[in-house]
């Protein structure tokens, strides 16, 4: 009898025992963050801080030597056309200077001549983008031209609208030039008003208080701060990605929504720029024109800008973190029947938190995002709530 309930003592324990080494050892299902291939827009951007600076500003430099009298004007004075923002007493002129004199006084009138031909160039390329934005505008309400066409024209006739402005920015300024430089020749110990050759505000005033300065020396900065563009210097591995045309969005500028804009220009020559870790970089300068009203955005603002390369409105893609490599292509994990399918998959266009498949998975299948060691092919995985 003590036998039998020795034996069925043993028997009980082996029993406890085997049951807890199945529980211990049998498979857990593992828990992993799961996210579901879905279509969705997808747009690819190049990201960059930039700066806003007014598109047109025009620095008022002393035309002869001699002594400048106190700068009243303060930065954000407006001034129109012909408002005197400095005078200046002229040193006597000696026959040498007098020569110089003359010489910019020919230099400046060649170059309002050619001032105002490049903008009657610019009006004439603006009248033929109107008309052909114009052409473009009907086609589209007939549905006789592509959107993508209109949208063009209507980008061509924007961009030839700035240039015009422009150019008879520089034309105004050329012939005020000229006339500094006829004041200039005819001297006669009376001073010298020099006046704001546009309409618009006071940007900087280097040294208001009165002094001796030579010829050309910088008196203000006059331009329109309501009329700005923006400037940024990208990577040139990533300068050759843009296009001008691209459209941009502009954000971290202090604001709610982003702004829109358009890309004008991708300067065509780089430069080198030492970075924060002391790395020696080859950068690029674009310009960019903004699109809706800059509201209280001001001269030489701090913005962020991304530069649409590439979009989409309905591509399959999936989490950037559930990729990782599998050979010399990508691969993802997906959940199939409570376990981890590992499959190869083709990649397109990426940001940096989705990627588009073009071949591989489907609209509707799980993957596991972020898969550590642990997970391989056929293990028990368990989506976390």
């Amino acid at each position: 009898m003590k036998i039998r309930a020795k034996q069925l003592t043993v028997g009980l324990g082996a029993a406890i025992v085997g049951l807890g080494a199945f529980a211990l050892f049998r498979s857990v299902p593992l828990p992993v963050e799961t996210a579901r291939v879905a279509r969705r827009a997808l747009q690819v951007t190049v990201d960059e801080e930039g700066e806003t600076r007014v598109r047109d500003r025009y620095v008022v430099a002393a035309p002869v030597a001699g002594r400048v009298a106190r700068i009243a004007l303060r930065e954000g004075d407006a001034v129109g056309p012909g408002t005197v923002v400095a005078r200046v007493f002229p040193a006597p002129l000696d026959p040498r200077t007098r020569d110089q004199a003359a010489a910019r006084l020919d230099a400046a009138d060649d170059a309002r001549r050619a001032a105002e031909a490049g903008a009657r160039q610019a009006r004439a390329a603006h009248d033929q983008a109107h008309r052909g934005w114009e052409r473009a505008r009907r086609l589209a309400a007939d549905n006789s031209i592509a959107p993508q066409e209109r949208e063009q024209a209507e980008l061509e006739e924007t961009s030839r609208a700035r240039e015009l402005e422009s150019a008879e920015f520089r034309a105004h300024a050329a012939a005020h030039e000229v006339e500094l430089a006829r004041a200039a020749l005819a001297v006669d110990q009376q001073p010298i008003a020099i006046r704001s050759p546009v309409a618009g505000r006071v940007l900087r005033v280097p040294e208001p208080s009165e002094r001796v300065v030579a010829a050309g020396t910088p008196l203000v900065e006059v331009g329109d701060p309501s009329k700005l563009e923006i400037v940024a210097d990208l990577l040139s591995a990533e300068a050759v990605k843009v296009r001008p045309g691209a459209p941009i969005l502009i954000e971290g500028w202090g604001g709610g929504a982003a702004l829109r804009g358009r890309l004008r220009v991708v300067e065509p020559s780089a430069f080198t720029k030492v970075s924060a870790l002391g790395v020696e970089e080859q950068r690029v300068n674009v310009v960019a024109d903004l699109l809706d009203p800059p509201g209280p955005i001001g001269d030489r603002y701090r913005v962020e800008i991304r530069i649409v390369v590439w979009q989409g409105d309905s591509v399959l893609t999936v989490p950037s973190s559930a990729l990782f490599r599998r050979g010399d292509g990508w691969g993802v994990f997906l959940v199939h029947g409570g376990r981890a399918r590992q499959r190869e998959v083709v990649v397109g266009h990426r940001t940096p938190f989705d990627v588009e498949i073009l071949r591989g998975v489907a609209e509707g299948d799980i993957v596991i995002r972020h898969p550590g060691d642990r997970v391989a092919e056929g293990v028990k995985v368990a989506p976390r709530p």
